[in-house]
């Protein structure tokens, strides 16, 4: 699949020598969905607003669409959708005039049917005369949404686009995102919502200190550095673990009825047999046994603390 974003070697210093991007790379495909992931302070935003136009960068080069975002601005701002974090939107304007206000910032003719089209999918139709002011929280942030689409970009950028959203609103813009990468755009979002990069991205990219860390199809990551872990109880408590189980490097519970064994979730060898035969050897009767498959939120956890074994 063809790339529509290209960052190459971006860094960006700002005024007083703070470094927000360190020789940043990434590739971003048509048609997916990157869940961009990072703490407070990674980068995100900044990456976001560079590729968007809004931050100068201090080295390197950006091009949307085969368009360098310096050299051939207004073409590759014409491809950029943005649905910002901070809700900025005009109190007094009803929500169907700020659609036509923007198409039109963008050069595009009016289309009534296709900002009905916008609206409805959002859930707005209903609201496309009321003031901006008049709506909850979770409205404006579709109305950000709307904004953005409505001069029909290629590529949508949406940073934490469900801050301040509700649960079952935040799973119906879920859905409205899955429909427009079928329709071919290509969604860029920021989140601290990490079951929100597990439910919906192809893709995730972790970010930290202004350096990205890596950039993985997002099953295979969790394939790849992601663990198990069984938790075996016991009929009776053991108040020692026999010599013939150390090199398991087993975990007890405090009251000593569970054990806890942790595995590679794509090991050739598990160990569990072994495992199951020296706890049958030992005596050990068992009254149940458990696995869990660590998240993608354990990978990002490791990756971010910096662990040495997440990197393997």
């Amino acid at each position: 699949m063809a790339s529509i974003i290209q960052v190459e070697n971006v860094s960006k210093v700002y005024d007083g020598g703070f470094r927000a991007l360190d020789d940043v790379n990434l590739s971003i495909e048509e048609g997916e969905i990157l869940a961009l992931l990072g703490p407070n302070g990674a980068g995100k935003t900044t990456l976001i607003s560079i590729i968007c136009g809004l931050v100068n960068l201090t080295s390197g080069s950006v091009s949307v669409g085969g368009h360098d975002t310096i050299r051939d601005y207004r073409a590759a701002r014409s491809l950029i959708g943005l649905v910002p974090q901070e809700i900025a939107l005009e109190p007094f304007q009803k929500v169907l005039d700020g659609l036509r206000f923007t198409r039109g910032l963008y050069g595009k003719p009016a289309d009534p049917d296709f900002l009905e089209n916008v609206l409805r999918r959002l859930s707005l139709w209903d609201k496309r005369d009321s003031m901006t002011s008049e709506l909850s929280g979770g409205m404006k942030r579709r109305v950000l949404i709307a904004k953005a689409l409505c001069h029909q970009p290629k590529v949508l950028f949406l940073d934490e686009p469900s801050a301040g959203v509700d649960v079952e609103l935040r799973k119906d813009m879920w859905e409205v995102i899955r429909q427009l990468r079928a329709e071919g755009v290509t969604i860029i979002l920021t989140t601290h919502y990490i079951e929100e990069a597990e439910a919906i991205a192809d893709r995730v990219g972790i970010i930290s200190k202004g350096k990205i860390l890596l950039v993985e199809d997002k099953d295979t990551l969790v394939r790849r550095m992601g663990h198990r872990e069984m938790r075996i109880e016991l009929l009776e408590p053991l108040a020692s673990l026999p010599d013939t189980l150390a090199k398991y490097s087993l975990a007890q519970s405090e009251d000593r009825c569970t054990l806890v064994y942790s595995y590679e979730a794509n090991g050739e060898r598990t160990g569990i047999m072994s495992l199951f035969n020296d706890l049958n050897a030992a005596g050990i009767k068992l009254r149940d046994v458990d696995t869990r498959q660590s998240s993608l939120e354990d990978i990002f956890v490791s990756l971010i603390e910096d662990k040495p074994e997440a990197r393997t």
